[in-house]
């Protein structure tokens, strides 16, 4: 019924008008906000407050989301998957690069690829999903590992415990050293992005950048990586450009609320 109908779109206008910029309103504010009268915005916030989905913290004091909002929030979250989120940029890179685009997590001391699209031209890196690789020579693996340090979070402890200090040496120019890892980690996270110059493998060149989720948390990290006689440095930095704006479209999808950094130039990672 069309007066139903609009009940509806009222009630759903009033809990749009939460934001972490204003996560609490005055009955007042709130009815002049969604142009409202007073009368049928208190109707609207005491059914909404019967159901959950609005709680005030005293009578008469301000509204703010109630936790039966704050659990379909959350189980929203935990419906999303950003494998399948992250799928079509996966494809949009590896078509406009021309190289290997993959979906990478952190797992103990490793990144474990979720997801990958081989690249069209000659000599592309393959990738299999479920492949392992060292995370502290991986620029996935050095995305991952800033983010959980500065987190302070269970896979830096788990990474710390497991590796006890040592790092194997794949290359000339892997990172042997946790405090040469510390350097790095921190130059990392003051640029949003990770590279890797032959450090996993000579003649292979990645850059990583995270994908965030709604708690701007890095949850996995998206690469593209290639031959390093095509990843130049110049190149790289049209390339990170391409990729932080796909990472960002993926963790829009996962509700994150921020803007990845600008792009600056790729260079030794």
């Amino acid at each position: 019924m069309p007066g139903g109908t609009q009940s509806v779109t009222r009630a759903f206008a009033i809990l749009k008008v939460f934001s972490d910029a204003r996560r609490e309103w005055t009955l007042a504010d709130l009815a002049r906000t969604i142009e409202l009268t007073k009368p049928t915005a208190l109707r609207l916030l005491g059914v909404l407050e019967r159901e959950g989905m609005v709680q005030r913290g005293r009578p008469g004091g301000s509204y703010r989301l109630g936790p039966r909002a704050i659990e379909l929030g959350a189980l929203a979250q935990r419906s999303i998957d950003f494998q399948a989120s992250a799928r079509p940029e996966l494809e949009r890179l590896a078509w406009t690069t021309g190289e290997t685009t993959t979906l990478e997590m952190l797992a103990g001391t490793e990144i474990l690829v979720l997801d990958f699209v081989r690249g069209r031209r000659p000599g592309s890196w393959g990738e299999y999903v479920g492949a392992r690789w060292p995370a502290h020579a991986a620029a996935t693996g050095k995305v991952l590992l800033a983010a959980a340090r500065l987190e302070r979070s269970e896979g830096w402890e788990q990474f710390l415990s497991a590796t006890r200090g040592r790092l194997a040496r794949f290359t000339t120019r892997t990172i042997t050293t946790m405090t040469r890892l510390g350097e790095e980690l921190t130059q990392v996270q003051r640029r949003g992005y990770a590279t890797a110059i032959e450090e996993l493998e000579p003649g292979y060149v990645a850059i990583g950048v995270p994908v965030e989720n709604h708690a701007g948390r890095s949850v996995a990290a998206i690469c593209i990586g290639g031959q390093s006689s095509r990843l130049t440095r110049d190149r790289r930095a049209v390339l990170l450009r391409a990729l932080q704006e796909s990472a960002r479209r993926i963790s829009a999808q996962l509700g994150a609320n921020g803007a990845t950094r600008p792009a600056v130039a790729a260079g030794r990672g």
